[in-house]
């Protein structure tokens, strides 16, 4: 017997599949209920309507990504150049891990590219509360900066991250299939954040306990 949740997943997933590959315009009801094997009308029952079973589709892949990578409740007194550091690593690992369904990040990308009544709720519910993280680090590390300054630091940083998904296929063709594969989420992240706490003015670790230790070279 087929329960709800069961038959939920098995729409969302085949959904997502369908989505990903042909977009929202080019999947068919039809086409979604036989790969799930659900019955036609399981749609209008489950998710009232095909607009409706594609936003919930969008909002499961992300949900995804923030539950097998989620941010750390960092403890009073974390530096937030820690703080920094552990977002570009969680990000990247969000944008390039491997454990996850192809779907997942092909449809997110998609829905970035073109986005759909999807794009409201996305933002909402998943992307400005990761951004609300990242503003907060970035304020607590450069409190001088302007708001406008602060956001486009923020965008320089998940932007790099968002590079290496979405430019993947091209980024292939440019330096081979074998150099590619070295840019996985823990060199990508190591290089964001180097690259940008530099551009950004503040010391690598380095400097600081040279400076500390009051051994400069």
């Amino acid at each position: 017997m087929t329960t709800k949740d069961d038959a939920d997943r098995r729409l969302l997933d085949a959904a997502g599949q369908v989505f990903a590959a042909k977009g929202y315009e080019g999947a068919t009801v039809r086409e979604i209920c036989e790969r799930a094997g659900v019955n036609v009308a399981g749609v209008n029952y489950y998710f009232r309507d095909k607009e409706r079973l594609y936003i919930e589709t969008v909002k499961a892949a992300c949900r995804h990504q923030t539950e097998q990578f989620p941010i750390p409740d960092w403890p009073p007194g974390t530096p937030p150049e820690q703080k920094l550091r552990d977002f570009v690593r969680i990000f990247s690992q969000r944008m390039l891990s491997e454990n996850q369904a192809p779907w997942h990040r092909q449809l997110f990308l998609r829905e970035m590219a073109q986005p759909t009544s999807a794009c409201a709720e996305l933002v909402r519910d998943t992307v400005r509360p990761t951004a609300a993280v990242l503003g907060a680090i970035l304020e607590e590390m450069f409190p001088e900066l302007p708001d406008h300054k602060r956001l486009a630091c923020a965008f320089s940083i998940v932007g790099q991250c968002l590079f290496y998904r979405a430019f993947q296929p091209i980024v292939t063709l440019l330096v081979g299939e074998e150099t590619a594969r070295t840019f996985n989420a823990q060199l990508v992240a190591e290089h964001v954040t180097a690259f940008s706490l530099a551009a950004l003015g503040a010391p690598p670790k380095s400097a600081k306990r040279k400076r500390v230790s009051g051994r400069p070279k």
